[in-house]
Order: structure tokens, then sequence, then C-alpha cells
């Protein structure tokens, strides 16, 4: 058992962020942690994240019912402890609506891929979802065929949810979807969006693969797919109404018959953001001064 007043204080540390970052207005947005097996912290309905206080704090259990608190819980808990009966690994879920991931949400346009280093190694292919009406089991429902295979999507029509073993953990993965999603829409308005090799995408597999980071790109069932075309979830699309209209699709990648990247000789110590985050920008510039 964890220590259930620090948690509940992470959980207003991140609930702050996201409303300072305006990735929840008003009282939008939820934040879970999974104290226990049968016992799941979890934001109340109606609470501006921004001005969370411990106390506000519920808890529930693996069925959604509340145990404990004062404050009622968020109406989309069932979504959360969807994600935490799949996926074991998980401890904490983050949802929110960040403007410029949930444009694409709005619009049902897939998320590119192979365009920035940084994306392509933490979070890789990201699905969106087909929508249904928030806080319902069929809306939890939504995100079961994509929940083994990511680590944040994206809610048509409503916005992201992102999770992982700590609650700061899960909130990265928002902040660096929306942080990418901003840039891809800043690059459309500029006129081009040019993508990254299939050279220089393999590389980057091959670094992400060799730092013990999980992409289904990198497993057998997927070693057909074209390594940059959205192929990971693209069965999805047509349930969902996802087609490309905003973004041009990337040359053909596919993966048979590629060349492997050069062996990666030294790995950064342990899993440290920044290490790896430095160490893809040094090969992926000289990848391209060799090309020049």
């Amino acid at each position: 058992m964890m220590n259930a007043h620090r948690m509940k204080q992470e959980i207003c540390a991140i609930g702050d962020r996201i409303y300072k970052k305006g990735f929840a207005a008003a009282n939008d947005g939820n934040i879970t942690f999974r104290l226990s097996e049968n016992e799941v912290l979890c934001t109340p309905t109606m609470h501006s994240k921004g001005f969370l206080k411990p106390e506000d704090i519920c808890t529930v259990d693996m069925q959604g019912n509340q145990i404990a608190g004062n404050k009622p819980r968020s109406s989309e808990a069932l979504l959360h402890i969807e994600i935490m009966k799949s996926r074991p690994d998980v401890k904490s879920v983050v949802h929110c609506h960040p403007p410029h991931a949930t444009a694409f949400a709005i619009a049902h346009e897939p998320i590119p891929q192979c365009v920035l280093p940084e994306v392509e190694v933490f979070l890789g292919d990201v699905p969106i979802t087909k929508y249904e009406t928030p806080g319902s089991q069929k809306f939890a429902d939504t995100i079961l065929p994509f929940v083994q295979n990511t680590n944040v999507i994206v809610l048509a029509n409503h916005g992201t949810v992102s999770y992982g073993e700590t609650v700061e953990r899960a909130y990265w993965w928002t902040e660096i979807l929306d942080a990418y999603c901003r840039m891809l829409i800043l690059a459309k308005q500029i006129g081009n969006v040019e993508y990254l090799t299939k050279g220089q995408t393999r590389e980057l597999l091959d670094l992400k693969g060799a730092w013990g980071m999980d992409d289904p790109r990198l497993k057998k069932e997927f070693e057909n797919c074209d390594i940059c075309a959205n192929d990971i979830f693209r069965d999805s699309w047509e349930g969902a109404g996802i087609e490309r209209r905003g973004f041009p699709a990337p040359p053909p990648m596919p993966a048979n018959g590629a060349a492997p990247a050069a062996p990666v000789s030294v790995a950064p110590e342990g899993n440290d953001q920044e290490a790896i985050v430095q160490a893809i920008t040094n090969r992926v510039l000289e990848s391209l001064a060799a090309g020049s």
C-alpha cells in the first residue's frame, strides 16, 4: 500500500500543471492513481484541476464504485479503470483537453509519423478512437483496441488520455503530444512538412529497441507494416471516420527489405529522458550530415 496522502499531493501538483498549460479549462480533465489491487485515487467531478487539495481526492474500487471521499468521483473514472485492467503496469492515468492534440481529435486527422525524432522514440503511432458519449461504459471501451500498443490515445471530438507508472510519467506523454501537434500545425501554416527518410526512421527504431523501449513496429506481428504510414492503428480508421485531409501521406516505407541501421555502441544509463533526447538528436544530425 502506497502513501495515499503523498499520492494525492502528486495528483494535485499535476492537476496544477495541466491547468496552467491550458490543457484543462474550468473543471475539465481527470487524474487517477492506483494505490492497491482494488483502490484507485480519483479527482472529483466539477472541480478545477488547478485548485485541487489532497482532501478533494476520492477513492474508487476497480468497478468504479466510490469507497471513500466527501466529493463525488469524476464521471470518466471508468475509462481510467479499463486502462488499468488492460495494463497491469499502469499506475496512473491522465485525461485532459490539450488544444493542439484535441484539434486533431476534432478534425479526425491522423497524426503524422516520421517527422520529429523525439516523438518517434517516446510516442510512436498515436491512435484516434471512435466517438462515444463521455462517462459511459461504451466510451470507456473505445480505448480497448489500442491500449496495449501505445501510452497515449486521442479521443475523437474530446481530448486525450495518457498513462504510465507514475502520475508525472502519465502526464509527460500528453505534453509531448500536444507540443508535437502544435509544431505540425505551425509547419503546415508555413507550407510544408518534411518526413524523415526510411533509413533515419529505422535508426530511431533501433535506438528505441536498444534502450529497452517498446514500439509495435519492433514486434514480429507488425514486421510487414509501413513504418511511417500509421499502419499500427490504420484498421480502426474507417470505423472512427479518420482520414487524411490536412497532411499528406508520407512516402511509402515498407519494413521488408530494409537494411538495418548501424548498431548502437553505447546506450544512456537508465532511462533518463534528457540523455535519450540528446543522443537521438546527435544521431539524426550525424545522418543528415553524412547524406549532405
